[in-house]
């Protein structure tokens, strides 16, 4: 597609869209209740450079502190389901029930993931995402406790690198993702990188599960 608008498509099923990826594309839905899956490809696409990601000092102590108890692929449907649910500042979201399902399946294959964040036993913050080659697609987010999200973005970063990936796509840029470093970069540029990484054998459980604080800060420095 050539332009920002999205294309609405039909018969969407999970093939589609891991071939969506491939080209650079992601799926969107208008609100929650609509049921039609759009197609964007943004003029400008956001990127967090996984090298010049910016870990503040403050976020930097939280990780150490070992305050949140970080897992992955534990509570995968259930971190989508909170990305879903509105919150301050979205009354509405673009997670639907059928891409809810058509991430589920790719949860399945082993190509989407979630990093989440734990305290006292509840689950209080995470991200998911898709993995294709050495790319990363970040999907969507959620907090419900101060730094939960942030903290489960650094070890996300910290996985990536490890685990040999050289993109990771934020999709829009927000003020939320600046402060990490995230960049705008034109489409063409987006889609040269992808292709790049598409055939590049990365592996998101290179770094174990249970890594220490300061073993997931070694790997953010690329130690």
């Amino acid at each position: 597609m050539g332009a920002d608008a999205p294309s609405h498509v039909s018969g969407f099923d999970v093939e589609t869209l891991i071939d969506c990826y491939r080209q650079g594309l992601f799926p969107m839905a208008e609100t929650r209740d609509d049921q039609t899956i759009y197609l964007i490809d943004p003029e400008h696409r956001g990127v967090i450079p996984l090298d010049g990601f910016h870990l503040s000092h403050r976020l930097a102590r939280t990780v150490r502190s070992g305050r949140f108890e970080m897992r992955v692929d534990s509570a995968f449907s259930e971190v989508i389901a909170e990305c879903a649910r509105p919150g301050p500042g979205r009354l509405e979201t673009w997670i639907n029930a059928p891409i809810e399902a058509l991430y589920g399946e790719l949860f399945r294959r082993g190509m989407a993931h979630s990093v989440e964040a734990w305290f006292e036993d509840r689950l209080v913050g995470g991200l998911y995402g898709v993995s294709l080659g050495g790319a990363f697609f970040g999907e969507s987010m959620f907090s419900r406790e101060r730094d939960a999200s942030k903290v489960a973005l650094v070890h996300l970063v910290a996985r990536l690198k490890a685990g040999g990936y050289r993109l990771l796509d934020a999709q829009f840029i927000t003020d939320h993702l600046t402060q990490f470093g995230a960049e705008e970069i034109p489409r063409a540029a987006y889609h040269r990188q992808l292709a790049a990484t598409l055939s590049i054998e990365a592996d998101f459980s290179r770094l174990p599960i249970d890594s220490l604080p300061e073993v997931v800060l070694k790997a953010m420095a690329g130690a």
